[in-house]
């Protein structure tokens, strides 16, 4: 027998309090239990969302654990490699990770089994290889500015780049799991196996004698991230295989990467533009300044995760009431994605800012020097969270030139501003710089939407554009 939320609702609760409870019961059981498109969505959002705060509190406790475990001045080396590794591995999968979740409802709908083969396997193939290019010429540049470098951070970039490949492996899969409705396989290697792993090879270093440093810290990252994404690949190839026919596949790697490449720009812009201020404090101040930042901006992360669990749970059904040329649905659909990243974005922020200090001092007793920044980064959040998933709506409606000249343009106001801020107020300068980008990025998203596709992608939008839009 079934569980429903309405009848369990009538069952339990006095009559008045029952007829209160009706609607959202039947709210609650539709998201469960309905087949339709928008409940798949809202099914995938909230896994996704649920997933993601196990992860804030997993990635939160174990990045508290390497402070207090490797010290400020290596935990800010660690942070630093690790960052830049993050942005390459995305970087390094040319936008196909993301193309392939326009890919495959296209190519299912249209029953064109030949051409979703196809992409399956020329995008890991292609993510692969430019991802391991990216690792040879990474560690040439090593090589050569190893001079201008300082010593500490030699070792760690060298084997940081070895995690580079599976980064970017991973990355692909978790498109293809989301393309799918995917979930599990979205969000947990990621957000729940991989820090985990981190935290398990680290005491398994320091069981063995080593000491507390960021080298050590990164062989534990390359071990996990390795052995995640086989696990990744292995649990998600018979379910691949489960959803498309044994037929010859085909490939047109032209139209692939024609439509991939301005996707890569997009999603190289909005990774600097997520990391830039990261990577700006390292290259001006030192390791123990960007352990602070960093710290703060991981606070700041139980904001973000709203954001990116609705993301990761609406871009696939985009694509599908685009392919299907459903405009009213999809305009309906996509307001409504606004809604549920800027409310409960609010409620998080407002928590953060609220329990910031304390939490920032779990860190260590220099951490909570961050915490007035906070007030500024989780203004900044709330603003992008205010036009909801706009730029992924862009990318799967076509329109991913526009997304890239979004984010050129406000990487490009970021990085200025951090040039001209962090020398002089340090990491006022970078808080500053970020939030100012991320306020520019929301305007611009909000504004490109609704000219070029006529929605009101936006929680303050006026009236009458919604009337227009419905």
């Amino acid at each position: 027998m079934r569980f429903s939320a309405a009848m369990a609702a009538e069952r339990l609760l006095p009559e008045r309090l029952a007829a209160r409870a009706r609607p959202w019961a039947h709210k609650v059981d539709r998201l469960i239990f309905a087949a339709d498109a928008q409940s798949q969505a809202g099914r995938m959002s909230l896994i996704a969302f649920a997933l993601r705060i196990i992860n804030a509190f997993i990635a939160f406790a174990s990045q508290v654990l390497l402070a207090r475990y490797m010290g400020g001045f290596e935990y800010g080396i660690f942070v630093l490699v690790w960052v830049t590794m993050i942005i390459l591995g995305n970087i390094s999968c040319l936008g196909f990770h993301t193309s392939i979740i326009r890919f495959i409802p296209e190519y299912r709908a249209k029953e064109r089994f030949a051409e979703l083969r196809g992409i399956l396997i020329a995008s890991r193939i292609l993510v692969f290889l430019f991802s391991t290019i990216a690792a040879t010429i990474g560690a040439i540049g090593i090589w050569l500015f190893k001079p201008a470098m300082e010593a500490y951070y030699v070792v760690p970039f060298y084997l940081g780049l070895v995690c580079l490949p599976m980064m970017a492996v991973s990355d692909q899969l978790q498109g293809v799991a989301r393309a799918n409705a995917w979930a599990w396989w979205a969000m947990t290697p990621t957000y729940l196996v991989r820090p985990l792993l981190i935290l398990l090879f680290l005491w398994v270093l320091h069981m063995a004698g080593h000491a507390p440093t960021a080298t050590g810290a990164v062989i534990a990252a390359i071990l996990a991230t390795w052995l995640t994404t086989i696990i990744q690949l292995a649990g998600m190839g018979a379910g691949t295989a489960r959803q498309v026919p044994p037929v010859k596949p085909r490939f047109l790697l032209r139209s692939w990467i024609v439509i991939s490449l301005p996707i890569f720009l997009v999603e190289s812009f909005f990774f600097m533009l997520t990391n830039a201020d990261v990577l700006m404090v390292g290259l001006f101040m030192a390791p123990t300044d960007v352990a602070i930042y960093y710290a703060t901006v991981k606070t700041l992360a139980l904001v973000h995760f709203v954001y990116f669990a609705v993301k990761a749970g609406v871009a696939q059904r985009y694509a599908a009431y685009i392919h299907g040329g459903e405009n009213a649905a999809l305009a309906r659909f996509a307001r409504e994605t606004v809604a549920w990243t800027f409310w409960p974005s609010l409620a998080m922020g407002v928590v953060v800012l609220i329990l910031g200090k304390p939490i920032l001092m779990l860190f260590g007793p220099e951490f909570d020097t961050g915490y007035p920044l906070l007030f500024l980064l989780v203004a900044g959040v709330i603003a992008r969270a205010a036009v909801g998933p706009a730029e992924s709506l862009l990318t799967m409606s076509g329109h991913q030139n526009a997304c890239a000249a979004i984010y050129a343009t406000t990487l490009a106001v970021n990085i200025i501003l951090n040039f001209m801020l962090i020398p002089f107020i340090g990491l006022w300068g970078a808080a500053i710089a970020t939030a100012t980008a991320t306020c520019v990025e929301a305007t611009f998203l909000s504004i490109v939407v609704r000219r070029r596709l006529g929605i009101a992608m936006a929680i303050v939008a006026p009236m009458t554009l919604r009337k227009e839009a419905q």
